[in-house]
Parts: structure tokens; sequence; C-alpha cells
């Protein structure tokens, strides 16, 4: 446990140290305060609620996530630093949460940062905050999903561009798994892929989130799934450790 609090921490000092973490923070506060409220169409609906912050915060998460974990591993890679990492007395797989973890919380704080939002809502009306809360509790899981799949895709490669191209394309195939148009051509070709294809659908699980609903099959996938792709990225770092 050490070990993975000292990679978080020197990981969290470099997001610090440089202009990454504000302008990635100021850029996903105008474009969710702007989806949000404008696109969103927040005060034509008049209606005190986020579901329009939660509707869009996936796809701002598929642009954004991808960009913070490119340089996970990728830039490890690049400057040779990835081998003094690694001779630290620690495994892999601390090295590998250590660096998910520090990642995590960096995106919970951009979350938190929100919190005006709700301010507003309860300001204009009297929204239902149980939902708002489980909101936030998935979009928190949606973001670790993400980070931990940009986090073994930064691993593959030394290149931050093909880490963050990997990093959407892969992130994107989780994301629009259950839309109709993906599961009705699944469906015609392969009906037990678009039955699979359902089932990994990260959004889908969120929007359970969304409507208020926090279960335990959903915490359990998304522990899973995190899980999953961290196991994955273990395997990769230790695949191009001597490249």
């Amino acid at each position: 446990m050490r070990g993975i609090l000292l990679v978080a921490k020197r990981e969290l000092g470099s997001y610090v140290a440089t202009p990454v973490a504000a302008v990635f923070i100021v850029i996903f506060l105008v474009i969710q305060g702007l989806l949000t409220f404008n696109l969103g169409g927040f005060f034509g609906r008049n209606q005190a609620d986020l579901v329009a912050f939660f509707n869009f915060i996936p796809w701002v998460f598929l642009l954004l996530v991808p960009a913070i974990t490119m340089r996970l591993w990728a830039e490890e890679r690049r400057l040779g630093t990835i081998e003094m990492l690694l001779t630290l007395p620690l495994t892999q797989a601390q090295a590998v949460l250590g660096k998910f973890l520090a990642a995590w919380v960096f995106c919970i704080a951009a979350l938190l940062l929100t919190f005006p939002f709700v301010i507003t809502v309860n300001y204009l009306g009297s929204p239902d905050n149980g939902a708002i809360l489980a909101g936030y509790v998935g979009a928190a899981l949606l973001a670790g999903s993400f980070l931990a799949i940009g986090s073994a895709m930064s691993a593959l490669t030394r290149n931050q561009v093909i880490a963050f191209v990997l990093g959407v394309a892969v992130c994107f195939l989780f994301a629009v798994t259950s839309y109709p148009v993906v599961t009705a051509f699944l469906s015609s070709a392969v009906p037990e892929l678009a039955v699979l294809a359902r089932r990994v659908s990260v959004v889908a699980r969120f929007q359970g989130f969304v409507r208020g609903v926090i279960s335990l099959r959903a915490l359990v996938f998304f522990a899973s799934f995190i899980g999953f792709w961290l196991y994955l990225n273990t395997i990769f770092v230790k695949a191009r450790q001597t490249d």
C-alpha cells in the first residue's frame, strides 16, 4: 500500500507542477457549463435537475480523459524514466495502481468543482438531490473506467498521440455498444454479440445512476471493468519493460 501511495503522490505532484491540471479543469468546467445550460436547454425546460449535465459527461470524458492518461506510461517510456520507476521497491501492479489512483483522484476533484451547478439547480428549484448524488457516483465510476482503458493504451506505446488515439477509440467502443443503431446492426449479423455489447456498455450502466439507482450489480460491473483493464495495464507494462 505504501508503494501505491508513493507513486500516486509522485503522479499528483507532476499534475500540479505542469499546466495540465489547470487546463484540463478549465476546459472541463467550461464545456460542461455550456453543454448543460446552453445546448442542453436547461432554462427552456423549466425543470431543476442535472440530467443534461450527466447526459453529456460521457462524451466529454471520452475526449478529455485519454488526454490525461496518454502521458501516464508513454511519457515515462519516452523519457526513459520507466526503468527508474520500476527499480523502486514496488511491483508493476503497485506502479499501475498508483498512477491510476492519482489520475482518478484528479478527475474526481474536477467533478467536485462542478458543485456550483448543484447549488444553481437547488436555488432555482427543488431537484432530487439523491438522484444528483447517484449521478456523481456514476460519473466518478465512468471516469475510472475510461482512465483504466486509457492507462492500458498508454502502456502500449511511447508516443502520446498514438496513446491518445487508442484511448479515445477503445473508450468510444465501450460507450456506444448499447446504442440502438449498434445493437440493431449486431443483432442482424451476430445476435450473441449484440447481447454481449449491451452487457459491456459503460454508458448503459452509467444511465442507471443518472436515474438515481445505485445497484450492487452496477457497482460490481464497474469494479470488474476497471480491474480488468488495470490487469491488462500491468501485463503491458511488464511485456514492454525492456523496450
